[in-house]
Order: structure tokens, then C-alpha cells, then sequence
């Protein structure tokens, strides 16, 4: 399944559809929420992630990850932002080990951020709280077999058209049947600068490091950048952004050597 081929084809017709425009500042504020991870909005991404020339032969990994945002007010200062991703997989069996590719659900990862309402004095926004991996991939080859959790950091600013920041998470596994220990790392850095009409550049790299594994097979480093634009389909306000990635440090064996991310979101302001 290409899962690219849908976005895009759901962009484009929703880009005919579209019937209504945004203000060039009502553009750049929904853009600015929309590249806040712990933002006080609803949102639905679905992001496409496609990793190229994977192993010997050179395979394909194809992830779709759905990515619920459901912010909760807790009184006057605080908010819970409740995180979501649910990765649907289509994977080579230099991954797996399988015959083939394998297809079906990863393990799905929960992040509840507790973050004030209000920036500091200094204009830091940030968020702290667990992270959960739960064992919800089918078939089992897509998955550990393992519950893990462990702590998440967001701290991010914005000062005129620029939004930057970075997320932090580490989880350890405490529980399941699966043979392998999971202590798993993952590091965002985020840079967006956002021009007129809700057009806007960015660099998102996710780096990983697999402390389980040998030096060889330890780190994904990648680098490059992307863009989007906010748009509205009717009066649903969306984001689409396009990104590609060059893996500068990757698993000797099977680790990707470069990666394309197409994301569509489902924006829901205030």
C-alpha cells in the first residue's frame, strides 16, 4: 500500500475542493499552533513516513503513523496534552525476518504532557510527562512484544515568524514476553519559519538511539528539511508538509539511507 499516493492524492482533491481562505494572519497564528507539539488545539495528523534503500537489496519501509492530539484543561494554569501515534506498517524482512514484506499495526506510543497554560517571562513554552509503548502490533513481527515508558520533555519558543524547540523521550521496558530489552531514545529538534499566506520552511529530523544495541547498529542520525502550507477545505483547516531526509549515521546492515515524511493534519482551533 502506498500510503504517500493517498495523502497526496487527498491534498490535491482537497485543494480543488477548497472553497474558503484564511487571512495572512489568521495563516501564520494557526501555523505557529500547528508546530507547537503541546499547542491547546485538537488535531489529527496522519503522517507518512517512507524509508528507502534498507539492507542489501535495497528495500522500502512504509509507515503511516496516526497521530491524535487531544489537549485537557486542568484548572486555571495547567493543561494535559494527551499524545497519540498508532503506526500502521508495511515492513521488509530484512526487518523482520519474515519472507517477504509484513503488513499491519506497530506498537502504539501514549505522551501526556502537563504544560502551564501561559509561556515564562522569557517566552518558554515547555511540557513534561510520561511516555508509554504499548505491545499493540499485528502481527508480532512489527512489534517488541514489551510495555515501556519513561519520561518526555518539550521545550520550544516563538519569536516573530520563527518557532523552534525540541522534544526529548526515553522508555525502558518493565514488562511482556517479548526476548529483547527495550531502552529507546528519541530526539527531535524543530525549526520553522514561517512566511506569508501560512507558507512555512522547517527542519524536523528524528534522531534515535538504540542503547540495547552495539555501536554499529546504535544511532539514526538523519538531516534535512521540508515545508507546508496552512490551507482550508471548506471551513476544516488543514496543514500539509513535505520533508526528505538524508541519514548521515545509520545501523550497519539495514538502516535506511534516506527518508521522505509527507504529512496531512486535521487542524481544530478554539
Amino acid at each position: 500500500m502506498n500510503h504517500t499516493k493517498i495523502i497526496s492524492s487527498a491534498l490535491l482533491m482537497g485543494l480543488l475542493a477548497s472553497t474558503q481562505t484564511l487571512s495572512a494572519g489568521e495563516n501564520t497564528e494557526l501555523a505557529k499552533k500547528a508546530q507547537n507539539p503541546i499547542s491547546n488545539m485538537i488535531s489529527l495528523p496522519l503522517q507518512d513516513n517512507t524509508e528507502f534503500n534498507i539492507g542489501p537489496d535495497n528495500d522500502i519501509k512504509n509507515t503511516l503513523n496516526i497521530q491524535p492530539v487531544v489537549p485537557l484543561s486542568l484548572g486555571e494554569d495547567w493543561n494535559l496534552i494527551n499524545r497519540v501515534i498508532m503506526p500502521v506498517v508495511s515492513s521488509p524482512d530484512v526487518l523482520t525476518g519474515e519472507n517477504g514484506y509484513t503488513n499491519g499495526i506497530g506498537d502504539t506510543t501514549y505522551t501526556g504532557y502537563f504544560s502551564p497554560k501561559e509561556p515564562t517571562s522569557g517566552g518558554l513554552i515547555w511540557g513534561v510527562g510520561p511516555a508509554v509503548l504499548m505491545p499493540t502490533a499485528t502481527p508480532d513481527a512489527l512489534g517488541a512484544d514489551k510495555w515501556a515508558a519513561g519520561p518526555s520533555i518539550v521545550l520550544l519558543t516563538m519569536k516573530s515568524k520563527w518557532v523552534y524547540g525540541l522534544t526529548l523521550t526515553n522508555v525502558w521496558s518493565f514488562a511482556g514476553s517479548g526476548d529483547q530489552d527495550i531502552n529507546l531514545m528519541t530526539f527531535q529538534y524543530f525549526i520553522n519559519y514561517n512566511f506569508s499566506d501560512g507558507w512555512y520552511a522547517s527542519s524536523a529530523p528524528i534522531i534515535t538511539a538504540n542503547w540495547e544495541a552495539d555501536d554499529a547498529h546504535r544511532w539514526m542520525v538523519p538531516f534535512g528539511l521540508g515545508g507546508g502550507k496552512i490551507f482550508k477545505v471548506g471551513s476544516q483547516a488543514m496543514n500539509f508538509q513535505l520533508h526528505a531526509y538524508y541519514n548521515a549515521i545509520t545501523p550497519d546492515d539495514y538502516g535506511s539511507e534516506f527518508s521522505t515524511r509527507v504529512q496531512l493534519q486535521f487542524l481544530f482551533p478554539n
